[in-house]
């Protein structure tokens, strides 16, 4: 149980066609009330996907009474046609449901240039099996998040459950492309917590600030990329704004690091926590700056402490901090001191997956963590092969 743990939410998960392997590919949630309050966040990419296009609508009175999501292409680059596909999704699951199709929010995931009448026929005949199953004997919330998955070798979902009465739930996808501005991932979160949807909109940028937007597994964006979040309000309790934020940016971030462990053919996770900047924006470009050398990642990957380079990407950066005075410690030992060598680094065991890089900048009091991997040779070949 994952979206479908907090009380008044359904979901289910079935075969479409869309993914050559008969997995499930086609997701629907539905929040059954009494509130309908929602929040989304999405990419901000430029190239923006139909659904993303669709959805930005649909979110701006804040209310959600379902969402449909679909994996197995992205619907996106797929012209006039594409869009009206969209809004045609919605429209089938609203007459379904007996909702507004102004109220059905769409995602999609997979292959950008995927869209075209064997696609759009494929979502549109099996909503009527999605909506079916909602009422089944199943759980639907773990076949939803098995619709989800592209690359992904395995479903992610999470629950918080709060001593107020109020629960979360949530699940996410993406293996790849985790980068700023949200990932190549679609979530959607569930609370049955009675809250208006401003005060949802606030939680989740808060929690998406410090969670998904700092995963950075490869510098690459995504152009789909949707955070979704529904409340019920089922349980009767009006949550507490603080106390709500702090569970939600919590569930965001066990989400986030399943996508981090899950990224396409990753060998090592890498925290690299930037301390004592000079401010938060500075040690967020600072660490993302290291999470995207690919030189230091290639490293890593050969379980080589090679610091040097972490100081070489850093030093590309405008944030403020001089390069002779900062210390880096890998895996808990300091191979950098006041920029110049330090610890032995073979010191450095790289051999576990967990692998913590600590920057100190030494102008200030400012931290933030920035979540990466490694680049292996799977990775080359995940990617090169994606869409054969």
């Amino acid at each position: 149980m994952s979206v479908t743990h907090p009380a008044g939410f359904r979901a289910s998960g079935v075969v479409a066609g869309l993914k050559s392997t008969g997995a499930r590919d086609l997701a629907l949630v539905v929040n059954d009330g009494p509130s309908k309050a929602a929040a989304a966040v999405f990419t901000s990419n430029r190239a923006k996907a139909n659904p993303v296009l669709w959805s930005e609508k649909v979110i701006e009175d804040g209310r959600i009474d379902a969402v449909i999501l679909n994996s197995g292409g992205a619907n996106c680059f797929t012209g006039a046609f594409g869009f009206q596909t969209t809004h045609a999704t919605a429209e089938a699951v609203a007459d379904a449901l007996g909702v507004a199709a102004g109220d059905v929010l769409v995602c999609s995931t997979g292959l950008i240039g995927v869209g075209d009448q064997s696609f759009r026929d494929a979502i549109l005949d099996n909503v009527p099996p999605a909506v079916a199953a909602l009422s089944g004997e199943r759980d639907g919330g773990a076949d939803a998040a098995l619709a989800i998955m592209t690359t992904d070798s395995k479903p992610k979902e999470s629950t918080i459950e709060s001593r107020a009465g109020w629960s979360i739930g949530g699940m996410a996808k993406g293996a790849g492309m985790l980068a700023p501005g949200l990932a190549t991932m679609l979530v959607v979160i569930t609370t049955d917590a009675d809250l208006d949807a401003a005060t949802l909109d606030r939680a989740l940028r808060a929690a998406t600030r410090v969670t998904f937007d700092r995963v950075d597994s490869d510098g690459c964006m995504s152009t789909n990329d949707t955070v979704t979040l529904m409340a019920s309000g089922a349980s009767g309790v009006a949550a507490d704004e603080a106390e709500f934020t702090t569970a939600l940016t919590a569930l965001c971030l066990d989400l986030a690091t399943q996508l981090q462990r899950d990224a396409e053919g990753a060998s090592h996770d890498i925290a690299i926590e930037v301390v004592n900047a000079a401010s938060e924006d500075d040690a967020v470009v600072v660490g993302r700056a290291v999470s995207r050398s690919n030189l230091l990642k290639a490293a890593i990957f050969g379980n080589d402490p090679n610091w040097g380079r972490v100081l070489a990407a850093l030093g590309t950066t405008d944030a403020e901090f001089d390069p002779y005075r900062i210390d880096v410690s890998m895996n808990g030992v300091m191979v950098c001191r006041e920029g110049e060598p330090g610890d032995d680094r073979e010191l450095v065991d790289l051999t576990p997956r967990a692998t913590s890089i600590l920057i100190d900048l030494k102008s200030g009091d400012a931290t933030a963590t920035i979540y990466t991997n490694d680049l292996t040779h799977d990775y080359v070949y995940e990617n090169s092969a994606y869409a054969s």
